[in-house]
């Protein structure tokens, strides 16, 4: 079966470290996650975190680097 074969709806879905998935959007959303109003099929959901989750470090990753100059 091919991503294209499936005819889940999926939801994207975030973390509080800004973190994206996606999640069937007929089930409950899993503890820490939230729906960022975006549902499609696998491959559009994909598409669609691969164009807004540009910096892929954790939110506090982000913070702590900009709190001391870009190092770690």
């Amino acid at each position: 079966m091919t991503p294209d074969d499936d005819s889940t709806r999926y939801q994207v879905v975030v973390n509080h470290e800004e973190q994206y998935s996606i999640w069937p959007a007929d089930r409950a959303l899993p503890i820490g996650w939230q729906a960022d109003g975006f549902s499609g099929t696998k491959t559009e959901c994909l598409a669609h975190i691969e164009a807004v989750w540009t910096d892929m470090r954790p939110l506090s990753l982000r913070r702590h680097m900009e709190e001391n100059g870009g190092r770690s």
